[in-house]
């Protein structure tokens, strides 16, 4: 009993100092200290390498913070820190965030069916599998709805298909997501915009609003907002001192395993260092860690063409890049996972980036890009299969084994998984054809 009692005392006093060691800008004006590249002893030479691949990628913003002051602050193509960009499904961790504080103001609960605050008939199916549809699982990806209907951003009824049992299937779909501002909406009495005001961009001095396109509702601000969210998130939901988000259940949840299907998906937000992940529009479950070159304790908002915020707790790092797609087969968790190799090469003093470990197994693929050949040696006889990144069967080989001399010259650049079964099941691969 008297150790676990000195165990809970120096977490607390971990959790006091990490609170006090982070730097917080005022919440007025263009005021935000900064730590140089020097003084943390890590190698200025190595940020042309990075920042060359950020121009080649269209990037138009690309921030790092350290203890919460400004490291790197990089703008490009006339970009400037008062221009305005989109987050994309990034943005999606700004209405989990509203769903855990209108669940900590008694406005509702993760466990309510949606057709509470959605109302009867919301979805195309029984109303038996309806009620069984709760917010978690929109929060979770999990509502079983059919996500592979042709406008996959649709919130009406009839595009909101049932296809599975709440809570069986996970799926990236983008519809039941956006349905969560109208739960805040009818929970709260206010609209996601004027929620979010009160709750989050005045204490924080964050700018920016959810601007409806369609059937979305996209956020944007500038760059320096998008960084000011993550600094709250490292600092669990305080910002210098004021606890926006009190209901540290509530955030622990959201930034972990939310369910058994995709482990490397919380509430709305992705999380590294997990043993599989499922990525957007493919029913596979992939080995290993969804970013292997970045921090394993890292958890990441990522949206369309690139737009990323990411949360290192362990070094106290909130990294982030704006822009338009990349001019290059890269999607947004692979880019992702290259500049933190890049930005690894600047860390240079201690490392402190720690890799995750790649998972051995019986296969070898080179090279990795490809061009009109890939090389597969197996110590196992094998099936190859290789689908799309969206999750098209793109062709299939007979068993084959030893090495093999696959010819990929009728592929379109992009990325691809290859699947090699074997008696023992499955591995999986991501490969990129340039």
């Amino acid at each position: 009993m008297f150790k676990k009692i000195l165990l809970l005392i120096s977490i607390f006093q971990f959790q006091i100092s990490n609170s006090q060691s982070l730097y917080f800008p005022p919440t007025t004006g263009t005021v935000w200290d900064t730590t140089s590249i020097e003084s943390l002893g890590w190698c200025r030479d190595k940020t042309a390498p990075l920042f060359d691949y950020l121009q080649t990628r269209n990037s138009k913003a690309f921030i790092v913070l350290k203890d919460g002051k400004i490291v790197i602050e990089k703008y490009f193509d006339k970009f400037t820190k008062d221009s305005l960009w989109y987050w994309a499904s990034a943005g999606k961790t700004l209405t989990a965030f509203a769903v855990g504080l209108a669940q900590e103001d008694g406005f509702l609960k993760l466990s309510d069916t949606s057709s509470k605050y959605l109302g009867k008939g919301w979805m195309n199916g029984p109303q038996a599998k309806e009620d069984l549809i709760t917010l978690r699982h929109h929060l979770t990806m999990t509502t079983g709805l059919d996500d592979g209907v042709p406008e996959n951003n649709c919130t009406l009824d009839t595009c909101l298909k049932y296809k599975a049992d709440a809570g069986s299937r996970w799926a990236y779909h983008n519809g039941p997501y956006t349905l969560l501002d109208k739960v805040i909406e009818t929970s709260t009495g206010k609209n996601l915009n004027l929620y979010l005001s009160t709750k989050l961009k005045t204490p924080t001095g964050m700018n920016g609003l959810f601007i409806k396109l369609g059937y979305d509702n996209v956020y944007i601000s500038n760059a320096r907002s998008f960084a000011r969210f993550g600094l709250l998130m490292l600092n669990k939901g305080d910002w210098n001192g004021t606890k926006i988000m009190k209901d540290q259940t509530y955030y622990t949840q959201m930034t972990n395993t939310s369910q058994s299907l995709n482990n490397s998906y919380g509430y709305l937000w992705w999380l590294n260092g997990k043993n599989n992940f499922m990525v957007p529009g493919l029913q596979l479950v992939l080995p290993g860690s969804l970013n292997p070159n970045s921090p394993a304790d890292m958890y990441s908002a990522m949206g369309k063409n690139g737009q990323l915020l990411n949360i290192i707790p362990s070094q106290n790092l909130v990294v982030i890049r704006m822009g338009n797609a990349p001019n290059s087969s890269e999607v947004p968790f692979l880019m992702n996972d290259t500049i933190f190799i890049k930005l690894k090469a600047v860390m240079c003093k201690t490392g402190e980036i720690n890799l995750s470990k790649v998972e051995p197994n019986k296969f070898s693929l080179y090279p990795n890009p490809i061009s009109n050949y890939i090389m597969i040696e197996s110590l196992v006889n094998a099936e190859l299969t290789v689908y799309t990144i969206s999750g098209q069967e793109v062709f299939k080989t007979k068993t084959f084994e030893k090495t093999n001399r696959i010819n990929t010259s009728s592929l379109l650049a992009g990325v691809y998984i290859f699947s090699l079964k074997t008696e023992d099941g499955c591995r999986y691969f991501r490969v990129v054809k340039d």
